[in-house]
């Protein structure tokens, strides 16, 4: 089934080395599931019955570089540069990183995520230890003999996944599995989770809050960054999680949109969130956790600000505003970085500006200000606002689609008369304090505000221009 030609003539050499001194040395979990799926793997992860000790002592007698990663729990790590080079600073993708565990045979104490570790003495415990049988394979090195003691391989080409012990018992040792099952549905598209490992998940769901935020984040991260996230965000919801995580994303199926009055905002979201994936190549050439955060949020504010007018009509007012602080809550509530956290916000706040171009138009002034307010983030505005048509009226969705194309026209044709990305006064904060006699102060602020308002609306001129502007305005408000 294997052959050694499928295995990096490095890790080989490493495996020999480890039967050398009378050790077992096992690739195991994705690294294995990944030969089957034909994905190129970045890490190696192995098990093996020797003790941390001697993994470090052979480790080193291969590796450029060895890690301590988590010793306590039996994990060492280590690189083999490629090209027998020995600068570390040239991170060659041919780089071998590995990480060895020792066997495991961990207890969970029911009440955190910790194990209480103890170290096993045979593979058959180990594999039982893993969260689901596709990353309960194992490849004995370097005679390649391959161990499947769940038929994780029937359950892979299948595209099922299941535990390799009871459900029940594996999510009560480690709760996160269960976040790691909705997450493989968006990173192994296509795939689905067996039925008693499902209702174990609805069962055990709040069982997640004993796992800290980071991790939950983390898993989360690799959901919206998968393959298909929206498949990922409905088992995520479906299976009870999200209550618990991310209890603002249910509650958006209590709310009907009426701009979207054929689906609640909870579907329209999704539809959001999977435009945006599908506009990445042209406005972010890869798969961006920014605009796939703000495509699922853009409208999370909507429940709260939901308003009852004449005959019934639905109305959110300022749900924008409002979704863009409940966004920076929910995220730093989740340990998301500030720049994640403020970006997404951001996106979330300025997400319905382009209805006022479309049902208006805007002057050149208000094209420059939109491009201002948006800054770095007007690629990921540009995809979101765009996603953000979900609309079944072919009508309407031509007219938004004609608008939006029209207003990146004009900031295309405006880029090219002037410095558009960096909009500022032509005269900077020393220059107006000479002008103006002036040393810092709330009067300078005041006045640097005063030109980049006269720069968005008139565009380019001359210092003098502005310098006189400047001298007419001070002399205005001095004689308030």
């Amino acid at each position: 089934m294997f052959t050694k030609q499928q295995v990096p003539d490095e890790i080989i050499k490493l495996a020999q080395k480890f039967q050398d001194a009378g050790y077992e040395l096992y690739l195991v979990g994705g690294s294995v599931r990944d030969i089957f799926l034909q994905r190129n793997s970045e890490d190696y992860d192995f098990t093996t019955n020797a003790l941390p000790d001697d993994t470090e002592r052979i480790l080193r007698d291969w590796a450029n570089v060895v890690f301590d990663v988590g010793k306590k729990f039996g994990t060492i790590a280590g690189i083999k540069y490629a090209n027998n080079r020995v600068d570390e600073q040239a991170n060659d993708d041919k780089d071998v990183k590995v990480e060895i565990t020792t066997f495991r045979a961990d207890e969970y104490d029911g009440k955190t995520r910790k194990p209480v570790v103890s170290f096993g003495d045979n593979i058959a415990d180990d594999l039982c230890r893993r969260d689901f049988t596709v990353n309960a394979m194992a490849l004995r090195l370097p005679n390649v003999e391959f161990v499947d003691l769940h038929n994780g391989l029937s359950d892979l080409n299948a595209k099922v996944l299941r535990t390799p012990i009871e459900p029940d018992i594996s999510f009560a040792d480690d709760p996160l599995r269960m976040m790691r099952a909705v997450r493989f549905v968006s990173t192994l598209k296509g795939y689905e989770i067996e039925r008693e490992t499902y209702d174990s998940i609805v069962k055990n769901a709040g069982q997640i809050q004993k796992v800290s935020n980071e991790r939950v984040r983390d898993e989360l991260e690799k959901l919206l960054l998968g393959a298909d996230p929206v498949q990922g965000i409905k088992m995520f919801v479906n299976t009870g999680l999200s209550a618990y995580v991310l209890p603002e994303l249910p509650a958006l199926m209590l709310t009907t949109d009426p701009q979207h009055h054929h689906k609640d905002v909870y579907a329209h979201s999704l539809k959001v969130l999977q435009q945006a994936v599908d506009l990445e190549p042209e406005y972010t050439g890869r798969p961006d956790l920014i605009l796939r955060l703000a495509g699922l949020l853009h409208d999370i504010g909507k429940p709260r600000t939901r308003r009852f007018g004449e005959n019934g009509k639905v109305m959110f007012y300022n749900h924008d505003a409002y979704g863009a602080k409940l966004t920076k809550q929910i995220l730093t509530r989740l340990r998301f970085d500030s720049v994640t956290v403020n970006q997404v916000a951001e996106l979330v706040r300025l997400h319905m500006r382009f209805y006022g171009y479309m049902d208006a138009g805007w002057s050149d002034a208000g094209v420059r200000r939109y491009v201002h307010d948006a800054g770095e983030l007007l690629p990921r505005l540009h995809a979101l606002t765009r996603a953000d048509v979900t609309t079944q009226n072919k009508r309407l969705s031509d007219r938004l689609s004609f608008a939006y194309d029209d207003l990146e026209q004009r900031i295309v044709k405006l880029r090219e008369q002037e410095e558009l990305d960096s909009i500022r006064p032509v005269l900077n904060g020393d220059e107006i304090m000479e002008i103006l006699h002036l040393k810092p102060s709330k009067q300078v602020g005041e006045a640097y505000k005063f030109l980049l308002d006269r720069r968005m609306e008139l565009g380019v001129e001359t210092k003098d221009e502005a310098k006189k502007a400047l001298l007419e305005w001070n002399s205005a408000i001095s004689n308030e």
